[in-house]
């Protein structure tokens, strides 16, 4: 397997590449606290962007990346009579330009990706970002330093980095080479070690809207009409949106609500049907999908005992059931504990391949139990 087509842990599936999304949507504020820091002189050499999964942080290092790489270096004129260039007010770069034709095709010769190898004995990505391809960056300084133009390192995600590629990357954010700039993309910045997080100027992305939603699956090629709704259960995150409408999350949703309408007594026979449609050959990616809808349930659950009914709902009649399955604070302390307990039954579920029809089940049971104690009358 060559590195050409080796997979990219940040691709996600059915959607363009971040290098390949011409417009963040949604994270005007984190571009433009950007491009102040790179108009005003104050450009940092590291950069740490940060925020919930899937909602445009690797998009953000990819055009700041081509930003980067097209504009002059400081001091080598480009304007008329050597006169310097206007400030740029936008970090869009025609996809023309010479530097952004090279970042699109992945050859760009001062642009470096740290991201989790491929283990050449199973040939799929390894769990973690190892040091080999930390310690490659010498190499990549030193052969990137030969024309004096700027020189970039994505790190997507540093969350993933082991120790020793993050110390290894920490030396590097402690002395960087000149021209350099190091964006380190991360998904739980508490994770990573506090001398890299003192290195970094932070860039905080947040969740989508429903129109930037709207827009951002359209630019994506994900049409769907129920935007709200996934703004909702994804959480403003665009790529678990695109995960929900690409395996029915939407209409899977919709039934577990339905069936739990009835609690705090439950439909036997639809839950039977639920949990046995979880089962078997090529249900795998389903049974993954009512998991995490479960526990998504029962975490919106618990936050509508402490802050009211939900504006938003992620299927018809939602907010109504919510609100009366956890009326209150006690409520809402025993959704938060069983979420976690089922969160867990599930992981142990899932690692010693339980049978995915008896594991559902047994969790409605216990959701249909602790509405017994919960619902409103």
């Amino acid at each position: 397997m060559t590195e050409d087509t080796a997979p990219e842990p940040d691709r996600i599936p059915g959607a363009p590449h971040p290098r390949e999304t011409p417009t963040l949507f949604g994270q005007d504020r984190a571009q433009a606290d950007f491009l102040q820091a790179y108009t005003s002189g104050r450009l940092h050499s590291g950069w740490l962007i940060t925020g919930p999964r899937g909602v445009g942080k690797a998009t953000l290092a990819w055009k700041i990346a081509t930003f980067l790489l097209s504009e002059p270096v400081e001091g080598s004129g480009g304007g008329l009579f050597g006169d310097a260039p206007p400030a740029p007010t936008s970090l869009t770069v025609s996809p023309d330009h010479p530097d952004a034709r090279l970042v699109q095709s992945g050859a760009h010769p001062r642009l470096f990706i740290v991201r989790r190898p491929v283990d050449d004995k199973t040939g799929k990505l390894k769990t973690e970002i190892t040091i080999d391809p930390v310690r490659r960056l010498k190499n990549f300084f030193h052969m990137s330093a030969a024309d004096g133009g700027r020189r970039v390192v994505i790190v997507d995600s540093a969350d993933e980095l082991n120790r020793n590629a993050a110390n290894a990357i920490l030396k590097e954010l402690e002395e960087p080479p000149a021209r350099t700039t190091l964006l380190l993309v991360a998904h739980q910045p508490s994770r990573l070690l506090p001398t890299i997080r003192s290195r970094c100027r932070e860039l905080r992305l947040s969740a989508l809207g429903s129109d930037d939603m709207a827009s951002a699956l359209h630019q994506a090629g994900v049409e769907v009409v129920e935007t709200e709704a996934l703004a909702t259960l994804s959480s403003g995150s665009v790529g678990e949106a695109i995960r929900l409408a690409q395996h029915d999350g939407l209409q899977l949703y919709a039934s577990i609500i339905s069936l739990l309408e009835g609690m705090p007594r439950m439909d036997r026979p639809a839950a039977l049907a639920l949990a046995n449609s979880c089962a078997g050959k090529g249900a795998e990616l389903r049974f993954d999908m009512v998991l995490d809808l479960m526990d998504l349930f029962l975490a919106r659950a618990a936050r509508t005992g402490l802050v009211g009914e939900p504006h938003s709902q992620g299927a018809p009649h939602e907010a109504r059931l919510l609100a009366r399955l956890s009326p209150g604070p006690h409520a809402a302390r025993r959704w938060a504990e069983l979420q976690q307990e089922l969160s867990a039954r599930a992981r142990h579920g899932r690692a010693v391949n339980l049978d995915p029809a008896s594991l559902i089940l047994d969790m409605l049971f216990r959701i249909e139990e602790t509405a017994r104690g919960t619902a409103a009358a």
